[in-house]
C-alpha cells in the first residue's frame, strides 16, 4: 500500500517541464521567507499596540495595493511579457520589506504596505502566464499545482520559523528575512530561467468568448470574478483574522499560531499533487471549485461549535486546506481555459484581483465587525459568504461556464 502511494505520488510529477521545476524552486525560495503577512495583524495590534480599526486600515492598504498591482501586472504582462514583470516584482518587493522596518506611525505603515501590495502582487498574473508558457494545456493544472506545492512548502517553513523568530528575537527579523528571500528569488530567476516568448496559436473558442477579447466584456467571467471575490474574502480570514482570534481570545503564543498556519502549507505539499493527478480528469473543474468553496465555509463553523480549542483549530485548518486544494488550482485553470492568449495576462490579472480585493475586505470588514460585535458573530457571517459563492458557481456551471476550452499557446 505504501509502495502504491509512492508510485502515485511520483507519477503525478511526470511530464512537467524543466522550466516549471525551476519556477517552483524560485517560488519556494520566495515563500520560505513569507513571515510578515501572516503575522501582520498580530504585529500591529500586539507589538505596535494599534487598535483593531487602525490595524485594519494598514492591512487594507496592502489589499488596495494588491488590487492595483494585479491590474497593472496583467497589463504589463501582455505588453512587456511575464519575464520582466516577475523579476522586478520580486526584486522591488525585497526593497520594500526593508523599507518597512523603521515605520511606526499608522500613516507611514499605510503607505508602506500599499507599495508592498502594489509591487508584490504584480507578480501573480505574470507568474500564471509564465506557467502557460512553460507547460502544455494538458499539464497546466499539474504545473500550477507543483508551483503551489513549492509555495506551500515554503509557506509551511516560513510562518513556523517566523513565529519562532518573533517569539524569541522580535518582529524585525521577519521583515529582514522576507526582504532577503524576495531578492534572492529574483536573482535566481534571472540567472536560471529562460525568457521564453510565446507566439499565439489559433484559439478554439465559443463565439461568446471570441467576441470578448477583454475580460471586462465577458459577462459570465465577470460573475465568476465576483464569486471568487466572495470566496476569497472567506478564505483569507484564516490568514488575517484567525491569527488575531487565536492570540486575543484563546491566548495562543505566536509559535503555536505559526505552527497551525504552517500545517496548512505542509498538508498541501503532501497531498495536492497526487490528489489533483487522481481527480482532474474524473470531475469537472467547476464542480471541484464549488466543493472547495463549501469546505472553506464549513471550516469556520468549527471555530464556534467545537468546544475544544485545539480540535476546533485543527478542523478549521483542515477544512481551509482541503478547500484550498480544490478551489485555487482548478479556478486558475478555468481562467486559462477561457482566456484568449492575446489577453491572457488581463484575464489572469482580473482573476487575481478577486483575491487582492479579499486582502482589502478581509481585515477591513473582519476586524471592524469583530471590534463591534465579536468573533462569534463574524464566524456566523463568513460561511454565508461561501454559500452565496457556491450557489453562483452552480448557476455558472448550468449555463456552460467551464466547458469553454481554449487551445492556449
Amino acid at each position: 500500500m505504501i509502495s502504491r502511494a509512492f508510485h502515485a505520488y511520483r507519477n503525478s510529477f511526470q511530464g512537467l517541464s524543466r522550466e516549471t521545476w525551476l519556477l517552483a524552486l524560485v517560488s519556494f525560495v520566495n515563500r520560505a521567507g513569507t513571515m510578515v503577512i501572516p503575522f501582520l495583524g498580530v504585529y500591529l495590534t500586539q507589538h505596535l499596540l494599534l487598535s483593531k480599526t487602525q490595524a485594519s486600515w494598514v492591512i487594507m492598504s496592502f489589499g488596495v495595493g494588491a488590487v492595483l498591482g494585479t491590474f497593472i501586472g496583467g497589463k504589463l504582462t501582455d505588453k512587456l511579457g511575464y519575464y520582466q514583470v516577475m523579476f522586478w516584482s520580486l526584486f522591488l518587493s525585497g526593497l520594500v520589506f526593508f523599507a518597512l522596518i523603521p515605520l511606526k506611525s499608522v500613516g507611514a505603515l499605510v503607505i508602506g504596505t500599499f507599495f508592498l501590495g502594489l509591487v508584490g502582487d504584480a507578480f501573480r498574473p505574470a507568474n500564471m502566464a509564465s506557467l502557460a508558457s512553460y507547460s502544455t494545456p494538458e499539464t497546466y493544472t499539474r504545473s500550477l499545482s507543483l508551483v503551489r506545492l513549492a509555495i506551500n512548502l515554503g509557506f509551511g517553513l516560513g510562518p513556523a520559523l517566523g513565529g519562532l523568530l518573533a517569539y524569541q528575537f522580535g518582529y524585525i527579523w521577519l521583515f529582514v528575512i522576507d526582504g532577503a528571500t524576495c531578492i534572492a528569488a529574483a536573482l535566481f530567476y534571472r540567472a536560471y530561467l529562460p525568457n521564453r516568448q510565446v507566439q499565439p496559436k489559433k484559439e478554439s473558442q465559443t463565439k461568446a468568448v471570441e467576441n470578448a477579447q477583454s475580460p471586462y466584456r465577458d459577462r459570465p467571467f465577470l460573475l465568476f470574478f465576483v464569486l471568487m471575490m466572495f470566496g476569497g474574502l472567506a478564505f483569507l480570514q484564516f490568514f488575517t483574522v484567525v491569527p488575531v482570534f487565536l492570540k486575543e481570545n484563546w491566548h495562543w503564543q505566536e509559535n503555536h499560531i505559526g505552527f497551525l498556519l504552517a500545517c496548512n502549507g505542509l498538508i498541501i505539499t503532501l497531498i495536492e499533487m497526487p490528489l489533483i493527478y487522481k481527480i482532474e480528469n474524473q470531475f469537472s473543474k467547476m464542480r471541484l471549485v464549488t466543493l472547495g468553496i463549501v469546505l472553506i465555509g464549513l471550516a469556520f463553523i468549527a471555530l464556534q461549535y467545537f468546544p475544544l480549542q485545539a480540535t476546533a483549530a485543527v478542523l478549521c485548518m483542515m477544512g481551509i486546506t482541503i478547500g484550498e486544494i480544490f478551489l485555487l488550482p482548478f479556478a486558475n485553470s478555468l481562467v486559462v481555459d477561457r482566456a484568449p492568449s492575446s489577453t491572457r495576462g488581463q484575464y489572469l490579472g482580473l482573476y487575481s484581483i478577486a483575491f487582492a480585493v479579499g486582502h482589502i475586505l478581509s481585515p477591513a470588514i473582519g476586524l471592524n465587525v469583530v471590534e463591534k460585535w465579536g468573533f462569534d458573530f463574524w464566524w456566523q457571517i463568513v460561511p454565508l459568504l461561501c454559500v452565496v459563492s457556491a450557489l453562483g458557481l452552480i448557476f455558472l456551471g448550468r449555463i456552460g461556464f467551464g466547458q469553454t476550452k481554449s487551445v492556449n499557446a
